[in-house]
């Protein structure tokens, strides 16, 4: 139910955060005319709302993952029971799936303008350069995840590289393949737009990139994550892998 809800309030304020930037009659546009200044400034809402949820009670509990990508990502490093990532998966799918419904009715014309923000390739890359852009994008967010939680001292300040890492990647990646580095974020808006063409970038890019990430970590041979949570706060239990003390499951 975290993973469930902690995805939901992601997508309802990172899609808002595009659907007010990027909208038609966007009060935004005349504060801001720049395009790439939007842009950076969606990719701080949008990253911004996922750190939040990490370090809400949400995230603690269940270490606010919020894409597959992250949660395939932390069950190569034996992390994450088989039973746990399917449950967690099944849970931000869901999650986003209601997120996006809501956010349907919410912005009425201007979320079917924007195809309820679903992802495109742009700025004339194929699928299969879109594709190939989002696994390295992919890659690059798992691998900073992974060093910051291999180590004590930087363990709780994942969620602050997550906001300013996926900030930079939508300033820089959107105008390409709309940033989506979560088969979640993306699938969600492209089934019920529905804009399904290139649907497929947005779920094997992160996926690979996920799994990219692993073997490029699998090279440091004295690193491992310490824990699958983005905030570990000891206070919680957690039914995720860790080497962090943890409350007693009740």
């Amino acid at each position: 139910m975290c993973e469930f809800l902690g995805t939901a309030l992601l997508l309802v304020g990172g899609l808002s955060a595009v659907f007010l930037d990027f909208g038609p009659s966007s009060p935004v546009v005349g504060h801001l005319p720049s395009t790439s200044a939007r842009l950076l400034l969606t990719g701080l809402l949008f990253a911004g709302t996922g750190s939040l949820v990490a370090i809400s009670p949400l995230g603690r509990r269940s270490g606010a993952h919020l894409n597959p990508a992250v949660t395939l990502a932390f069950w190569t490093q034996r992390k994450v029971h088989p039973h746990d990532l399917v449950g967690y998966i099944a849970a931000q799918l869901s999650g986003a799936l209601a997120a996006a419904a809501g956010l349907r009715l919410a912005w009425g014309h201007t979320a079917r303008v924007l195809h309820l923000g679903a992802t495109q390739p742009g700025h004339g890359l194929n699928a299969v350069g879109a594709a190939g852009l989002e696994m390295l994008m992919t890659a690059a967010l798992v691998l900073m995840i992974f060093f910051f939680t291999s180590h004590t001292r930087t363990a709780r300040w994942t969620p602050m590289g997550n906001w300013v890492l996926v900030a930079a990647l939508v300033w820089q990646g959107a105008p390409y393949t709309g940033t989506s580095l979560n088969p979640a974020r993306s699938l969600a808006p492209a089934l019920l737009a529905p804009q399904l063409n290139d649907l497929w970038v947005y779920l094997l890019g992160p996926l690979t990139g996920a799994l990219l990430a692993a073997v490029v970590f699998a090279a440091f041979r004295d690193t491992t994550p310490l824990t699958a949570k983005l905030f570990h706060d000891p206070r919680y239990p957690s039914t995720l892998a860790s080497t962090l003390p943890t409350s007693p499951t009740r």
